[in-house]
């Protein structure tokens, strides 16, 4: 689609009622529901941590921003996820999280993306974070600088292949809370996007889905 055309359909999006944890659960491995309803969340008490859904112009289409976690010794190592992190104690709101880290991780600064709306925060059990995602985008022509030390490549991902149904696959994979299982999730190039990315992905393909 064109970036152009893209823009129009912003009030819509922001306007719309999010189908949230129905999504979610499209893209939720097979026992993580359950998981999640035995949770008491007064008592674990989750990290904060917001993420970024930007959209961008690239050759005039418009493109969502991936990143793939650099490797290291903890669960979300060698992912593909949404730029952003941790709530930080100077950080004004969760939307300036998303902005923050957004900038840190791949060098777009928060004055060249405009925000339109929060999306339904998804909770990742085994690092015991709440996530909140926020949807903006940029009209600028992006020069990005990855943080090498946890961002390992940018992936690219176009608005019309995101919207085709045929990226969505189902893999059998091990997991950190369980053995081998199957587990729904996008295929983007040679990248498979599960967990919660994926079940963030979900309620924005719905959402878009609804408007465009």
């Amino acid at each position: 689609m064109h970036f152009e055309e893209f823009l129009k359909y912003t009030p819509k999006i922001q306007n719309a009622e999010l189908p949230a944890t129905q999504a979610h659960a499209k893209m939720a491995p097979t026992n993580r529901l359950d998981l999640l309803k035995a949770i008491d969340f007064t008592k674990v008490i989750p990290k904060r941590a917001a993420v970024l859904m930007l959209f961008y112009p690239k050759a005039s289409q418009t493109h969502l921003a991936l990143i793939l976690r650099t490797s290291y010794n903890g669960v979300h190592s060698s992912q593909i996820a949404f730029p952003g992190g941790k709530v930080e104690a100077s950080d004004a709101d969760l939307s300036h999280t998303a902005l923050r880290e957004t900038h840190e991780e791949i060098g777009v600064h928060p004055k060249h993306v405009t925000l339109v709306r929060p999306f339904t925060e998804v909770y990742i059990p085994p690092s015991n974070f709440m996530v909140y995602p926020f949807l903006g985008y940029s009209t600028s022509d992006l020069d990005f600088v990855l943080q090498e030390e946890e961002v390992a490549g940018l992936v690219e991902f176009p608005l019309t292949d995101f919207m085709n149904d045929a990226i969505i696959v189902n893999t059998i994979m091990k997991t950190s809370y369980a053995g081998s299982i199957e587990v729904p999730g996008f295929q983007v190039n040679e990248h498979f996007v599960w967990g919660a990315t994926a079940m963030m992905l979900s309620e924005l393909k719905d959402t878009l889905k609804l408007v465009l």
